[in-house]
């Protein structure tokens, strides 16, 4: 094979990793809201992720309609958040061991809405609304998905309760102070980020054709990276809050774009995992390392300049 078959064979897989990433950025901005909003660590998603996927492909499988299959896979992944943080805040647990606590208890409840490990939801056999077996037009419906999302979020996080949200996590102590009941604003916005989680499952089991119980392993940290990357892409431009959720998808189609090149160029795909866990880490690092050697040295610099 040449190197101009290589690239023509490299562009047909580019709209399916375009498409994966547009589910995925969905699924990052759930992850943004507990992670950058209100500054929890909710690990919760792992779950909730699978919820959506189960809950959606087990009701087309019954014969039910696309749209109320996604809508109750939607309030399904809401109750998962709803949990967590009925143990955050009503039982004192960490944000973070609640997340685990829930985690566990849903990896028994998927298996229990399938009855088995997986559930097959071909395109051909189910009226799905997306399917990798038309992938551009996957790619169309996926984009209207996360443009009315980001609009009706932008919309939420300017009302009173969205703002009283975003204080919530940006000074616990001093929102408490303004009279904001922190620990409700908590649970609604765990609730509000699992519900847009399981979305993106229900999304992605039409798309992939299947709800397997494996399928939301890792999930946070692929989250993790396009919510890291998509900042890292937006640093430059205003930071209203329309452009951090854009960025957050843009971060997920760049980070599934550059799993499709991994993937291509012939790398171990039990590799994989790990090079997620070391993008999140380095980007993490970044602003860290940043602060601590270059603005460092930068002022000593401008000192014995002075």
């Amino acid at each position: 094979m040449n190197f101009l078959e290589m690239l023509m064979q490299y562009g047909n897989t580019l709209p399916g990793a375009a498409a994966q990433g547009l589910i995925w950025g969905i699924m990052a901005i759930g992850v943004y809201i507990t992670f950058k909003i209100l500054d929890l660590a909710d690990l919760t998603v792992d779950g909730s992720m699978v919820t959506g996927m189960a809950v959606c492909a087990m009701l087309m499988a019954a014969g039910w309609n696309v749209w109320p299959a996604m809508g109750i896979a939607t309030l399904a992944g809401m109750a998962c958040g709803l949990i967590t943080g009925l143990f955050h805040t009503l039982m004192g647990i960490p944000a973070i061991l609640a997340g685990i606590l829930t985690q566990l208890i849903l990896w028994s409840v998927n298996l229990k809405i399938m009855g088995k490990a997986n559930q097959a939801l071909p395109a051909r056999s189910f009226k799905v609304l997306i399917s990798q077996l038309e992938k551009y037009h996957a790619l169309v419906v996926l984009a209207l998905f996360c443009i009315a999302l980001v609009v009706v979020l932008y919309w939420f996080f300017g009302t009173k309760f969205g703002s009283a949200m975003r204080a919530t996590g940006c000074n616990e102590k001093m929102a408490r102070a303004q009279g904001i009941n922190t620990d409700f604003h908590k649970m609604i916005g765990l609730t509000l980020s699992n519900g847009v989680v399981a979305l993106s499952g229900a999304l992605m089991a039409q798309y992939s054709g299947k709800a397997d119980i494996n399928d939301g392993r890792g999930a946070i940290v692929i989250g993790l990276a396009a919510v890291i990357i998509g900042e890292a892409l937006i640093s430059k431009l205003p930071k209203n809050f329309i452009v951090r959720l854009s960025g957050v998808i843009v971060g997920g189609i760049v980070y599934y774009l550059v799993y499709q090149t991994v993937v291509f160029l012939g790398l171990d795909t039990d590799l994989l995992k790990m090079l997620s866990a070391l993008v999140v880490a380095v980007f993490l690092a970044v602003p860290y390392l940043k602060k601590r050697y270059f603005t460092k040295a930068k002022r000593k610099e401008e000192g014995n300049h002075a």
